[in-house]
């Protein structure tokens, strides 16, 4: 039963990271585009430039839909966590000390979510598998063969 587990994980995490870019590309979509609702609940939007609403919106779009899409998921992933750490103790924490008095819930299991992610990369379905296939198939190195000089 471990075996038939194990080898199921990739596709797990792909799953688990399609799911989670999504959510966090579409918590974006409707801050910066006000799709969905907007912000207001009207159709707002964070003013261009706010800080660091606008800033935080265009993080969770475009680190959302790279880590949908398994295309730089690590880079994306960091970035992405390290947004929603911000988020979380400048944001919800000085409000209440734990998550679910200060609202900070989302932007605690997005911070561990792609944190998560920076460890363990895109899992299966995601672009940056296809693209090392498709280099290695090409008979380049790829970054898993590259000597590294010391």
């Amino acid at each position: 039963m471990t075996g038939r587990l194990n080898s199921a994980q990739p596709y797990a995490l792909g799953m688990f990271r399609i799911v989670v870019g999504l959510l966090f590309a579409c918590h974006g979509a409707v801050s910066l585009l006000g799709v969905l609702g907007g912000v207001d609940g009207n159709g707002g939007t964070a003013e261009t430039g706010a800080w660091p609403n606008w800033y935080a919106a265009v993080i969770e779009l475009v680190g959302g839909s790279l880590v949908l899409l398994g295309l730089g998921t690590r880079a994306a992933a960091f970035i992405s966590s390290g947004a929603m750490a911000y988020a979380y103790f400048k944001v919800h924490q000085p409000e209440a000390l734990w998550p679910i008095q200060n609202n900070g819930e989302g932007a605690a299991m997005y911070c561990w979510a792609m944190f998560l992610l920076v460890f363990t990369g895109s899992g299966a379905f995601g672009l940056d598998r296809l693209i090392t296939r498709r280099t290695s198939a090409n008979g380049q190195r790829t970054p898993e063969q590259t000597p590294v000089a010391v």
